[in-house]
């Protein structure tokens, strides 16, 4: 199927894609995705689709989804590629080259979203594009969604397509960003597949106390309150432990595929007391990640109080970005941060969304995890539990299974994760041509059979 295409030539193709993308500036907020939902049309058109062939709705102004579709016989239900075009804000005077230049210097493409994630939506456009040219005898329809809002709540995106725009989206299976990128453990790579991800429960934190004139020392002061809270979640380290079905599967996988004398003592992990105690003992970026699988986490990122200097306000606040797990509520989250801080502060929603959770024990899971062997026989494949939200968890409310699944070899070394909404994001080509025969081979072998 594959060995008619010339996989250079392909590729050359999808970094252009991903360079135009890159200049439509889509920052969100406010979002502005009209711009790249334009690029997508213009280069939908150019490949002769018909108006009939996609749909563009428009959810406010400028905020602009697309969907495309190639017909399969109907034997079997879509697969659907979902893709976000709007971007975090960037500071420009911390980057390297321009945020939104989509140059390629060095082998990597430059800009904001060449991570998270018009990369990706360029590799599934370009599949989207190979599979009509060759007319493919599909029995499921193919579904390429562009889509907007992923990284402030998806009201204007996934959640407006599923809740008035169903027929458009609705599939059995769905992909989007998230999985399948190298992740380099020591000298070990792994691919972790995204079976689950975390829900969204942004809240607010208020602390009261007496207002006054600042020359004079304050016992009751809304800002110390509100400063003894935040501290007492820090010197915490984390949230009270819980083990998710796709946590426990990640680690048996790993166990399973790691020829080391050590590999035994893995199942330690697979308990909240095997956690804690690791925890414990841990320090870095290992146990950030760790406990970010494990736990729901909170980061304050936003304090307010008072207008002057010489005045003591009554209130102080700060936005907490919090995470769930799978099967946590917000109370759940909200209770657990109260008996850590104490009753001096007050917690409200902000916004939260669901997280989600899928079997790995499907046709499409199964044949993920072989497409990512043969793309790198090296790699320890397993599931992953996302710390953060995707579209996913909105799929999921249309009854979709959907994986993160955006196939790729990163070179060692490339900060992918840090990369990823920090300065200087960028994208190696390289991993395009690796990836993208991957996605291909996926996306072709199930719809086709």
């Amino acid at each position: 199927m594959s060995q008619d295409i010339s996989w250079e030539a392909a590729t050359d193709e999808t970094v252009g894609h991903l360079s135009r993308l890159i200049r439509a500036e889509t920052v969100n907020p406010p979002g502005n995705e009209g711009p790249a939902i334009q690029e997508v049309k213009d280069i939908l058109d150019r490949e002769g689709l018909a108006p009939g062939d996609y749909t563009v709705v428009e959810s406010a102004p400028n905020r602009l989804n697309l969907v495309a579709r190639l017909r399969g016989d109907g034997s079997k239900r879509p697969l659907l590629l979902s893709g976000h075009v709007d971007v975090v804000p960037v500071e420009r005077e911390h980057w390297t080259h321009d945020p939104f230049g989509g140059e390629v210097i060095d082998g990597e493409v430059w800009g904001r979203g060449a991570l998270d994630m018009k990369g990706f939506l360029a590799m599934y456009l370009q599949v989207f594009l190979q599979a009509r040219r060759r007319r493919l005898p599909l029995k499921r329809d193919l579904i390429l969604a562009a889509i907007a809002d992923e990284e402030a709540g998806f009201i204007h995106g996934s959640k407006f397509l599923v809740e008035q725009h169903r027929d458009l989206v609705d599939a059995e299976y769905g992909l989007t960003e998230g999985g399948a990128m190298t992740l380099y453990m020591g000298q070990t790579k792994v691919y972790a597949i995204q079976a689950a991800e975390k829900g969204v429960c942004w809240l607010r934190m208020k602390a009261h106390g007496l207002p006054g004139h600042g020359s004079i020392p304050a016992e009751d002061s809304a800002v110390l309150h509100l400063a003894q809270a935040i501290d007492r979640l820090r010197r915490a380290g984390h949230l009270p432990i819980h083990v998710t079905p796709t946590y426990q599967s990640m680690v048996r996988a790993v166990r399973q595929q790691l020829h080391s004398p050590l590999a035994p003592a893995l199942g330690l992990l697979e308990s909240s007391a095997g956690v804690s105690a690791l925890l414990s003992l841990a320090k870095g970026r290992g146990r950030s990640l760790l406990a970010s699988v494990t736990s729901n986490t909170c980061n304050p990122t936003v304090l307010q109080a008072g207008a002057k200097t010489n005045v003591i306000p009554s209130e102080a606040e700060a936005h907490l970005d919090c995470r769930k797990l799978p099967g946590q509520s917000p109370e759940d989250v909200m209770r657990e941060i109260l008996a850590v801080t104490g009753t001096g502060v007050t917690l409200e929603p902000i916004q939260v969304s669901t997280g989600a959770e899928f079997s790995t024990d499907t046709p499409l899971y199964r044949l993920l995890e072989r497409v990512t062997r043969e793309m790198d026989p090296g790699g320890l494949v397993v599931p992953m539990l996302m710390p953060g939200a995707t579209d996913a968890c909105q799929y999921q409310r249309a009854g979709i299974t959907v994986y993160g699944y955006t196939p790729g070899v990163l070179p060692p070394g490339f900060p992918s994760i840090s990369l990823a909404h920090g300065h200087d994001e960028r994208l190696p080509v390289s991993f395009i041509a690796t990836g993208l025969p991957a996605l291909w081979k996926t996306v072709t072998e199930f719809c086709l059979s």
